[in-house]
């Protein structure tokens, strides 16, 4: 495959073509035969049909029924709002953001609410406790992501906002350890794609709130993680590290290509070259069935397994075909 286009996605068999309307039939049955969750996302974003019928059971049926059981009586998940991973409420409410379940749930919204009473730290960001003298970097990401998905006052936002613009380092991006003891002098693609995440859905919702500042932040974030071509080092060219090429989900804090490719398509970000060794490598893992495989997980507790590592995966297949669709649109 030539490295200066991204493939015409119907030269690829079962993908959407340049319209995204053409799929094969048994791939979409497949995917169709998934989660309510997965039915919802497919619909909206592989065939352009949005049903919000199909949206409304996420929260009666399935994974979103399930993890909204797992809530304690307390109004929390777990142990609370960071603990166990990954069974708290912060990446319990981070799955149910990425099933897209109803944003106007009011249990969560109660638990949000908890959250901010409990967790709203000095410095403005939302730290776990009260005994860490500054705020997480890539949780507060996490947090405006789900935050601003679940329709959070702007106003209880502010103090997010204000305090991850403070954070963001020379080079673009964002680094978890740049403002704990010791520093940092080089961004994270882990951090920086999580708080460009929560930016992103911030002003996808329409808040106001220094927006046009939050959008030159993205633009420097975007090119942070174009430098290095998604999983690159910028000064030798090598793989950052040999997990970024694995795809994972969830994929909780932890950075891979095709999280940050979705993330591009998410905020309708058109092609850029420096992408084409990401989009190749993608194209690359799927099998010949049509399917894309579920290749790792995070260790850690869970309230239940969505898929199996090492069997065909219905999320990476649905989030691969989106991305394949969407700079295939972006190059007719």
């Amino acid at each position: 495959m030539a490295h200066h286009l991204v493939p015409r996605l119907e030269s690829l068999p079962g993908a959407p073509g340049s319209t995204g309307k053409a799929i094969n039939a048994a791939l979409l049955q497949w995917l169709l035969e998934g989660d309510v969750a997965i039915q919802y996302q497919v619909q909206r974003d592989l065939l352009d049909f949005e049903r919000p019928h199909l949206r409304a059971r996420i929260a009666i049926e399935g994974w979103g029924a399930r993890f909204l059981s797992t809530r304690q009586p307390e109004g929390h998940w777990g142990r609370g709002f960071y603990q166990p991973k990954w069974i708290s409420t912060h990446y319990t409410l981070l799955d149910l953001r990425n099933l897209c379940i109803p944003p106007d749930n009011l249990v969560i919204r109660e638990s949000i609410a908890q959250i901010l009473v409990k967790h709203s730290g000095a410095d403005g960001g939302i730290n776990p406790a009260k005994t860490i003298p500054n705020s997480d970097v890539c949780v507060n990401g996490m947090f405006l992501n789900y935050t601003a998905y679940f329709g959070l006052p702007e106003t209880a936002l502010h103090p997010v906002v204000d305090f991850l613009m403070r954070v963001q380092m020379p080079d673009g991006g964002f680094n978890c350890q740049s403002n704990q003891p010791g520093g940092a002098v080089h961004s994270s693609v882990h951090s920086t794609l999580s708080v460009l995440e929560g930016i992103g859905e911030y002003l996808v919702n329409g808040y106001s709130y220094r927006a046009a500042e939050l959008e030159s932040i993205a633009g420097r974030g975007r090119e942070f993680l174009l430098q290095h071509r998604l999983f690159r080092s910028h000064r030798t060219g090598e793989v950052i590290q040999a997990r970024f090429l694995m795809l994972s989900y969830p994929s909780r804090w932890f950075y891979d290509i095709l999280r940050a490719l979705d993330y591009f398509r998410s905020v309708a970000t058109p092609y850029d070259p420096r992408m084409q060794d990401a989009l190749d490598i993608l194209v690359n893992k799927r099998r010949a069935d049509g399917r894309w495989p579920l290749q790792a997980k995070h260790a850690g507790q869970v309230h239940f397994d969505m898929e199996q590592p090492g069997q065909p995966s219905r999320w990476n297949t649905l989030r691969a075909l989106r991305v394949l669709k969407h700079f295939d649109n972006c190059n007719p």
